[in-house]
């Protein structure tokens, strides 16, 4: 895929713009930012780094931070002093550092490879409202030991510097609206007026990109990117000598939307990539494919038969199909005057799958399917059975949905398999698992095709991951799935699962020969890990840890980039 650098002329604040510092609340390690002082030049003329503009509308954000005009503005689930507390809180960048390996032997598989783990890590206090899913993106990464050896485990955390995270760094302060807790009710309009006015004063320019990078990974044609999905992709890159990461920069080539879905999905088989994505203007949703060299397949296709703008974090494919789905969490923009967030739930409209052929160049041929009370908002895996005539999706079913937004930990989200039968229109459902599980991951090489196990953290409440499960598909219909657990113990939480191949599917390995890696965090010791899972054994045996030098907090999705991925990086 094609990149190129998005041009930007920042300037870092001069010695006489003094930051004072003030740190969160019982966490020394991350200094956020407060206030700023304005240098004042002879003559009474305001510093060349900051403009009247500027200083104008920092003036007019922190009156409204002062004076909120919305009474309830600042809910539990987006009280930043709620929100950003234990190991929410966010941290300082930390440059490469040498670990240890403290238990086992790390398995050649893995060696001279990386895991990273995406998440929201915000740079500055927030000024208002916050959302767990806000914050700027920061990576954990984890340079494991060659298979020569001789060298440490390397671990290192990096601000993805997105053109948000720059134009913030230079201004010392927040800029940029929040899309899930900034823009509600009057204060949201007040802060979006000002924001406007930034624009119309030259301060920031959105068409650069206002998102934040802090949602996925992905590695392909040779470029590792960092993923949101309200702005395009970030590459960036991880050395394989010192483990360091660094920002290549927005890609802005090859694509003709504003933004993509933080879960692309590529076809292990054919080499190619499928994207979409959605926003709150028709077309709600756009879909996109790219071939093995990354070079787009044909015009973008606006799928017209969305009736309304849903939120559409997550789809599959199948060997023919892209698979959508339209659940009951909506954007409703007139909301904001309401004093209400823009995206929420809507408990009078019904559920819909929506399959669309792989190479299609329009909807005309999209088949919409009616799942009532299923909404799936992220997806384990899909595929075709019976010769094409049925297809499968496996997913966590998220309910009560009118806390999917705002109370994680009165969520709860049971695995299910659904079938839809394209002879006869019908859907049926089975449950997998009761158990409060998601963040599911398979083997990549069965992605789109048949799978039999898939690997799932358990919530307690979510997103906090207290243990993980291994899901048998094979056991559909005979009750619990669950044929493996690992608990991590009384007070400490990992994240999502990864599963890495011991070796390749072509090789002949079953497909469950691998490994199960994630971060873990010990609330008790306020000490992070890495751990080694083996993925066949009864108890997801740890093989490896890994005690990193400080704590990980707790973020979204991951990958495992391989060596030979990593020596391939262009």
């Amino acid at each position: 895929m094609e990149y190129r650098l998005s041009s930007s002329l920042f300037h870092f604040p001069s010695p006489g713009n003094r930051i004072f510092l003030k740190h969160y609340p019982s966490h020394q390690d991350h200094p956020i930012t407060k206030k700023k002082s304005i240098s004042i030049n002879k003559g009474g003329s305001i510093s060349r780094n900051r403009s009247l503009a500027a200083v104008f509308c920092d003036a007019l954000d922190d009156l409204i931070t002062r004076h909120s005009f919305d009474p309830d503005a600042l809910h539990p689930s987006v009280d930043p002093h709620r929100v950003l507390r234990d190991n929410f809180a966010p941290v300082s960048e930390l440059p490469p550092t040498p670990c240890r390996v403290v238990r086992g032997t790390i398995p050649s598989a893995l060696a001279g490879g990386a895991y990273i783990r995406n998440g929201p890590n915000p740079n500055h206090l927030p000024s208002g409202a916050h959302h767990l899913f806000e914050g700027d993106g920061m990576l954990h990464s984890l340079l494991l030991p060659s298979s020569e050896g001789g060298r440490a485990a390397i671990f290192s955390s990096r601000f993805v510097e997105t053109y948000k995270y720059l134009v913030e760094r230079r201004a010392g302060r927040p800029i940029f609206l929040s899309v899930f807790s900034g823009l509600c009710g009057f204060t949201g309009i007040a802060r979006a007026l000002v924001f406007f006015f930034r624009f119309l004063t030259m301060q920031v320019d959105p068409t650069k990109g206002i998102g934040l990078a802090n949602t996925s990974l992905q590695f392909s044609n040779g470029r590792l990117h960092a993923l949101c999905e309200y702005d395009l992709p970030y590459v960036v890159r991880l050395s394989p000598e010192d483990g360091d990461i660094s920002t290549v920069g927005r890609i802005e080539n090859n694509v003709s939307t504003k933004s993509t879905t933080a879960h692309p999905k590529t076809d292990p088989v054919t080499g190619e990539t499928f994207s979409f994505s959605y926003g709150p203007i028709q077309p709600y949703v756009t879909y996109s494919h790219y071939d093995r060299d990354g070079k787009k397949s044909g015009p973008d296709v606006p799928i017209f038969s969305f009736k309304e703008p849903s939120f559409v974090h997550d789809f599959a494919i199948t060997e023919h199909y892209a698979v959508f789905p339209d659940i009951q969490i909506v954007m409703k923009p007139a909301e904001i005057v309401r004093g209400r967030r823009m995206i929420g739930p809507d408990l009078e409209k019904v559920s819909r799958l929506g399959l669309l052929p792989r190479y299609a160049t329009s909807d005309s041929e999209m088949r919409w399917f009616d799942v009532p009370g299923f909404n799936m908002v992220h997806v384990v895996n899909a595929w075709e059975e019976e010769g094409g005539e049925v297809v499968v999706i496996v997913a966590p079913n998220v309910s009560p949905i009118e806390n999917a937004i705002d109370r994680f930990d009165l969520l709860h989200v049971s695995v299910e398999m659904a079938r839809i039968d394209l002879r006869s229109g019908s859907v049926s459902r089975t449950l997998l698992s009761a158990e409060n599980l998601d963040f599911g991951v398979i083997h990549r090489g069965y992605s789109g095709r048949k799978s039999r196990y898939a690997y799932l953290g358990v919530g307690d409440p979510m997103p906090k991951i207290r243990g993980v499960v291994k899901v048998d598909f094979e056991l559909a219909g005979r009750g619990e799935c669950v044929v493996a657990r690992r608990e991590f113990g009384v007070g400490c939480f990992g994240g999502e699962p990864f599963f890495v191949p011991a070796s390749s599917k072509k090789s002949g390995g079953e497909e469950d020969d691998g490994y199960v890696v994630s971060y873990l965090h010990d609330e008790g010791k306020g000490e992070s890990s890495f751990v080694v899972m083996d993925a066949r054994s009864a108890e997801l045996e740890i093989l490896a840890e890994v005690v990193l030098p400080r704590r990980v907090p707790y973020g979204f999705h991951g990958l495992f980039v391989t060596e030979a991925e990593l020596l391939s990086q262009q």
